[in-house]
């Protein structure tokens, strides 16, 4: 009795523990400071976790770890979006199109600047 007592308690808190990642994460977007390496062993592993408690039947188990997993995966998940975004600000792909640059423009009439023309005589 105060095995399962200690075991759902454990489970309750790392469950628990992820909510304020992800709430911060879904509030602001950056995820700069988290590992990408870190959450996906994590996940893997809270992964293999949920398929040791199907396997023994331990309902707890499943529970508590299918709820962790769904918390890190969207953590990981903005942590792989922004890493993509990142990755194509540094590497624009050869198709993405290079703005060309402005036309210089006059100072006082804030018209595009040209040659100046002059009548033919």
């Amino acid at each position: 009795m105060i095995a399962d007592w200690i075991g759902s308690s454990a489970a309750v808190l790392t469950t628990v523990s992820f909510a304020p990642q992800v709430i911060k994460t879904l509030r602001t977007g950056n995820t700069r400071g988290i590992s990408l390496g870190m959450y996906a062993m994590f996940c893997a592993g809270v992964a293999l976790w949920c398929l040791y408690g199907l396997l023994i039947e331990a309902w707890p188990v499943v529970i508590a770890n299918t709820l962790t997993f769904v918390l890190a995966s969207i953590v990981l998940w903005h942590k792989l979006r922004e890493t993509q975004r990142e990755e194509r600000r540094r590497h624009p792909s050869p198709e993405t199109p290079i703005p060309a640059p402005a036309a210089p423009r006059d100072s006082t009439s804030g018209r595009p600047a040209g040659p100046i023309l002059r009548p033919e005589s």
